[in-house]
Parts: structure tokens; C-alpha cells; sequence
């Protein structure tokens, strides 16, 4: 399947190139990455605790980075441009506000999941301790529904661009793209995709500024911020937005995109508290970062992200809507509905700005924030089958070297398991938007359950089960009863509308945390204690116990033999196993220290959501405002202008952090060599001696 559109306008052998070159570069930086660690570093990625959750030691910059870089997916960068297209300057805003506000919350529960079961690997753990089997699966299968249909949208998102700029094979692109991925995930593990999350930052950074400054100070097409403000002045007479006052491009009085950003919320919040993913499972970042640093983290990493999908949009898909009637542009007239849904309205707009040169830029900017994502679920998939179901339901007993083989095998399954899903969508023609759309209907019902079982002690199983499946219910049958009465009909195109999809999302997500809280209210279970979750994982609980015990006469005397390690290792290990029944509390002052950052986090959680969601839009939208030249600079100054904070706290904060590894590191490789060829002249000495 090749594109024949004005788009390819780069050749098959450059799609295969960046599909399988950049891959293979990152799996081979990966090699050289993990080896320097294990070496020089106290981590070692041989073990299950640093191959699932890094040794939960990865600092508040090294976590915010890779929040920016796993949400930055394929929709982050095509679906904004989109909805911005479609509905104007407002859209890219409604789709950065939706998005975060999960992110500040994920500050709290961040806070909430040390302080109930500090070494939990995955959240489904918690629901197991609390519930039993029967619930367990029940949420380990919607978390697996959430990670498939992630997975199977960054790959259709970047399958559809790298198909329309080469004429690549979309289904070739599909089962390529995950590839590289899959080999430097199984070398590093999770710190493996942090450390490769800040490099995709990195570049994602460079990439946009220079879309940025290109667009607005250079494009001879654009004129300026006077000249793009002209050409969407134009736009609003020649093609008015419906449901936008005057039909301009230029406010945030919309009502399609306001209606989008309430799907992008309970959307939003289905993707992030049920996948274990870091784009999109914030709870591996939760358990990998550091207890003091978690709300830190979750805050500037929400904070940060906010500003790529609004730069972004307001660069390339604003450029789009400006110059879709210019001769240059790859799709005569416009974008069609196809081509609005296979999120290509950034694509078009940065071939008419900059030709084969952006489009490079451009493709490689996307297979980053596609392989961003793509790493974090396959990592985040391989813990849940690995600890939630392989270890949970059918060897209870395995060893930790056999559980980090089944980490390495369920990454492999599942790289080619989305690849399968993805080219079923677009075999029976399901595209992104509709997919992005529609997916918070089949699995937000659960997210109030998953909620309450981290924050409310009294829910039931009952009340967890019938709540999640209940919202399923409520989600769907909602969904195809707005669709049948507003338009008549059931059909691919009519089920991917706006209004069946707002009340498809509404539905599952409100009725499933009402339903749960009404179920719990009637019959509360009143003896449970936490007890059960805090003895989660007795190995890495005991082991974080004993070494924080030994006395550093002891553990810097550099007396005992690896051989005696490994035995006291193993002696901690059997420890753990005879505790396993023994409820571990927090200590208390660490307990102290969470209950003031819970207390933190709540409050600046609640502040940044009020200000993203309601002090800055509503004002606007219920004046029915419609920006003056001088407005629409200062906001197009703003949105670059928050992107260099993200880029300070995404690319230099991380540096900051690291300088000691980084150090001990060098000094490390520095001996190495230094002394290798000390003892080299020495042996030299001796055998002429």
C-alpha cells in the first residue's frame, strides 16, 4: 500500500532507513548505556527490580523528561495539529489542558502508592492484595485492553506518516517500527527507557524550536505572526468554522472543541490510571521515582508537557489551515475527511513550509515520540503479564531470574502483538481519530474503581467489579444510542462523530465511579487496614531493610568477597520469604515526610487543574473573544516561550541530576584505562625481568 499523494516527497529508501536505522542505533546505544551501568554503576538491569521499576531510584528531572517524551506520542503531535485544523487555534489549547490535568493527579496518587504499598511494580498488584483473583484479572485485562489499543494507535499514527512522506508499505511500517524498540528495551529495561526518553526529549526540543523560529521568522509563505494572523482571517471568510463565534480560527469561543476537550479528559484519564506505561501508565514512574521526588516530578513533568502540544499545534496545524488554498500545498483544496482523520494536517503543513528537508525533520520527530511510547509500553505490557500474571496466577514461586526471562519474552509478544492490532485497524479502515476518539468508551468505566482502591479503604470488591463492568455498559450503550438517534445510522463514519463519542466517554467514566461509590456506601468494607498491600513484594522490602541496616563499617569495608555477597543476598532473600506475612510498615518519619507532600501535591494539583481548565478558557470562551493581532502574538510568544522552560526542564535538569553517575562513570572508565595499561607496563617489566 503506497501513498499517492503530494506528500511523498521522500523516497522508500529513506522510510526504511529512519524506520530501521534510528532502532538500531538506539538498541546499540542501549548496549553501550546498560553495559556502563552494570559496570560502573550499584544497578544492575540482571535483576527484576531494575529491569521493572529501576531499582525505584530515577530522580524528579530523569522522571519529568520521560513523562514529556511518553505522552508525546503519535496523537500528541498528529491529533492536535488535527483538531487544530479543525477547529481552530482554541483546539491545540483543549487538547493540552485535557491531557494534563491527569498528570497533576497522577501527583497525588504518586504520594498515595508509597504510602499504601511502597514496592508494588504495577497498580494491578494493589488490586490483587485488596481483592483477590476474580478482580485482579478482571483489571489486569482492562489494563492489557488500554495498552493494546495505545500501542495499535502509535503505530497507526506513525505507520499513516512515514506511508504518506515515502510511499513505505503502511503494514511493513507497522511491524518494523517496533523492532529497534523491542531489542534496546530488552537490553535496558525500564531505566533503559528513561535514559532513551530523554534523548527522544532532547530532540523533540531542537525539532519543534526550529519548526518554530522556520514558520514564524523565515517562511516566506507565513509573513510573520501579521501574515499568519492575515491567512487565518482569510480562512475564517473562505472556510468558517461551525459552532466557533464568527467562525474564526482565532478564539477560544468553540463549542466542537470545548466538547473535544471533555473527551480528551475522561479519555485522558482512562489512558493514564489503567495503562502501566509511562506515557500512558504514569504508574511506572510513580513506583520507579524516589518517594521525596515523586511530586515533584509528576508537577514540572505536567507542567512541561503542556507546552508541546500547544506550540506544536499552534505551529504546524495552524500553518495548515493557513495554507491549505496555496498552490503549494500537497492536497489540492484542502484536507479531506480521510486525511483530517489519518492525522495528516502537521505532515501537509510542514511539506508546504519546508519540503523533503522538513519532511525528514518531521519524520523523525514523530518515529521518536512513536518509539518513546512504543518502549514504555512494552516495558509497562511486560509487567503485568510478567508479575500480574505469570507470577499471580500461575508460578507463584519463580525465581528472579525466571521472572526477568519472561520480562524478555512478554516485550518481544507484545511488539508483535500491536503491530498485528494496528494492521487489523487499518485493514477494516478504523483510523486514528476515530480510534482516539472512541476509546475512552470501552475502558474509562474503571478508572473511578482504580481510584477508590488506592484512596478509599472501604470499597468493596463488589463495588470495584460491578463499577468497571457497569461503566463498559452505561459507555457503550450510550455511544450507539446518540449515534443511531442523531444521524440515523450505525457506521464506522457516524460512531466516530463528536457528540456519540462525548456521551460514550461521559457515560462510562461517570457511571462507573458512581456506580462503584453507591455499591460501597451500601455495604462498606470497614476491616480493611493496608496491611495487605504494604506486604507487597517481602523480597525488595526486606532487602531495602537489611542494607539500610548495615553498618557502614561493615558495607564500606570492602572485606567481603563477591562469593559472600551473593550469600548474604541470598540470606536476605530467605528472610523475606519467612516475613512474607508480616505487615512492614513506613517508617514513620518517611511516612511524615509523604503525608506532608500528599498534602503538597493536593493542593498544587488542585491549583494548576483550576488554572488549566477554568481560569484561563471559560473567561475567554463565555466572552466570545476573538484575538487582535497583538493578542495572537503575545499567545504565540507565550506558548515558545513555555517551551524553553519545558526544554530546561526536560534536557538540563535531567544533566544536573545525573552529574554524580555521570562522574563515576568517567573516573570509572578513566581507571579502566589508565590502569589497564599500568598493569600492562608492569606484566611487561616482570616477563623482561
Amino acid at each position: 500500500m503506497s501513498s499517492t499523494t503530494g506528500a511523498e516527497v521522500l523516497t522508500q529508501g529513506t522510510g526504511y532507513g529512519v524506520v530501521l536505522g534510528i532502532g538500531f542505533v538506539f538498541a546499540i546505544i542501549m548496549m553501550g548505556l546498560s553495559t556502563l551501568q552494570n559496570r560502573y554503576t550499584t544497578y544492575k538491569i540482571s535483576t527484576s527490580e531494575e529491569f521493572n521499576t529501576a531499582s525505584r531510584s530515577v530522580k524528579p528531572g530523569l522522571i519529568a523528561s520521560g513523562i514529556v517524551s511518553a505522552w508525546t506520542w503519535a496523537a500528541t503531535l498528529l491529533q492536535s495539529s488535527t483538531v487544530t485544523y479543525e477547529y481552530g487555534l482554541c483546539a491545540g489549547y483543549y487538547y493540552a489542558a485535557g491531557a494534563t490535568i491527569q498528570i497533576f493527579v497522577m501527583a497525588i496518587l504518586a504520594v498515595r502508592v508509597k504510602q499504601i504499598a511502597p514496592y508494588c511494580h504495577t497498580f494491578l498488584e494493589i488490586v490483587h492484595a485488596r481483592y483477590g483473583n476474580t478482580a485482579h484479572f478482571m483489571f489486569a485485562t482492562f489494563g492489557l485492553v488500554v495498552n493494546l489499543i495505545v500501542s495499535s494507535m502509535l503505530l497507526l499514527g506513525g505507520s499513516a506518516v512515514v506511508n504518506a512522506f515515502t510511499g513505505m508499505n503502511i503494514y511493513a511500517a507497522n511491524f518494523l517500527i517496533p523492532l529497534g524498540v523491542c531489542i534496546y528495551v530488552i537490553l535496558g529495561g525500564l531505566r533503559a527507557t528513561f535514559l532513551c526518553d530523554y534523548s527522544h526529549t532532547l530532540i523533540l526540543m531542537i525539532l519543534i524550536f526550529y519548526f518554530f523560529f522556520w514558520t514564524y521568522t523565515k517562511a516566506d509563505l507565513i509573513g510573520g505572526f501579521e501574515g499568519m494572523y492575515s491567512l487565518l482571517q482569510q480562512a475564517s471568510i473562505e472556510r468558517p468554522v461551525a459552532g466557533n463565534q464568527d467562525g474564526s480560527y482565532l478564539t477560544l469561543k468553540s463549542n466542537y472543541g470545548l466538547t473535544f476537550m471533555i473527551i480528551q479528559i475522561t479519555g485522558g484519564f482512562g489512558t493514564v490510571m489503567l495503562d502501566q506505561a509511562r506515557y500512558l501508565g504514569y504508574w511506572q514512574r510513580a513506583i520507579a521515582s524516589e518517594a521525596k521526588t515523586a511530586v515533584r516530578a509528576y508537577l514540572m513533568g505536567g507542567i512541561a508537557w503542556f507546552a508541546v502540544p500547544l506550540t506544536f499545534s499552534s505551529i504546524m496545524g495552524l500553518a495548515a489551515v493557513a495554507l491549505a488554498n496555496n498552490p503549494s500545498f500537497p492536497y489540492s483544496g484542502g484536507l479531506t475527511a480521510a486525511e483530517i482523520n489519518a492525522g495528516l494536517a502537521a505532515p501537509a503543513g510542514v511539506v508546504t513550509l519546508l519540503g523533503s528537508g522538513g519532511a525528514a525533520a518531521m519524520l523523525i520527530l514523530l518515529f521518536m515520540a512513536v518509539t518513546s511510547a512504543a518502549s514504555s509500553e512494552m516495558i509497562a505490557t511486560s509487567s503485568i503479564l510478567t508479575f500480574d500474571l505469570y507470577q499471580i496466577h500461575f508460578n507463584p514461586d519463580a525465581s528472579p531470574e525466571s521472572l526477568i526471562r519472561v520480562s524478555h519474552i512478554m516485550v518481544a509478544v507484545w511488539a508483535l502483538v500491536m503491530s498485528c492490532v494496528a494492521s487489523l485497524w487499518i485493514g477494516i479502515g478504523v483510523s486514528l481519530n476515530w480510534l482516539f476518539l472512541f476509546s475512552g468508551t470501552l475502558f474509562t468505566g474503571a478508572v473511578g474503581p482504580v481510584i477508590f482502591s488506592v484512596v478509599w479503604r472501604q470499597q468493596t470488591k463488589e463495588a470495584a467489579i460491578s463499577g468497571a463492568l457497569g461503566g463498559v455498559v452505561v459507555g457503550i450503550i450510550a455511544w450507539l444510542a446518540v449515534a443511531k438517534t442523531y444521524y440515523g445510522e450505525l457506521t464506522i463514519a457516524t460512531t466516530g462523530l463528536m457528540y456519540p463519542n462525548l456521551a460514550g466517554n461521559l457515560g462510562a467514566c461517570c457511571s462507573g465511579a458512581i456506580i462503584s461509590a453507591v455499591v460501597t456506601l451500601i455495604k462498606p468494607d470497614n476491616e480493611f487496614d493496608w496491611s495487605a498491600t504494604k506486604r507487597i513484594n517481602p523480597r525488595a522490602r526486606e532487602m531495602d531493610r537489611k542494607q539500610a541496616t548495615i553498618p557502614d563499617s561493615v558495607s564500606g569495608s570492602g572485606s567481603d568477597s563477591p562469593v559472600e555477597k551473593e550469600k548474604q543476598e541470598s540470606a536476605m532473600v530467605d528472610v523475606a520469604s519467612a516475613k512474607d506475612d508480616i505487615t512492614i510498615d513506613v517508617p514513620a518519619e518517611e511516612y511524615a515526610e509523604l503525608q506532608k507532600s500528599l498534602k503538597v501535591a493536593t493542593w498544587a494539583s488542585l491549583t494548576l487543574i483550576f488554572i488549566v481548565l477554568f481560569l484561563i478558557p471559560i473567561p475567554m470562551f463565555l466572552s466570545h473573544y476573538v484575538f487582535s493581532l497583538n493578542f495572537f502574538r503575545g499567545w504565540i510568544i507565550i506558548c515558545v516561550a513555555w517551551l524553553f522552560v519545558a526544554a530546561g526542564i526536560t534536557s538540563i535538569l535531567p544533566l544536573w541530576e545525573s552529574r554524580a553517575a555521570i562522574k563515576d562513570i568517567f573516573l570509572g572508565m578513566v581507571r579502566d584505562i589508565f590502569g589497564g595499561k599500568a598493569r600492562q607496563g608492569a606484566i611487561a617489566s616482570s616477563n623482561t625481568a
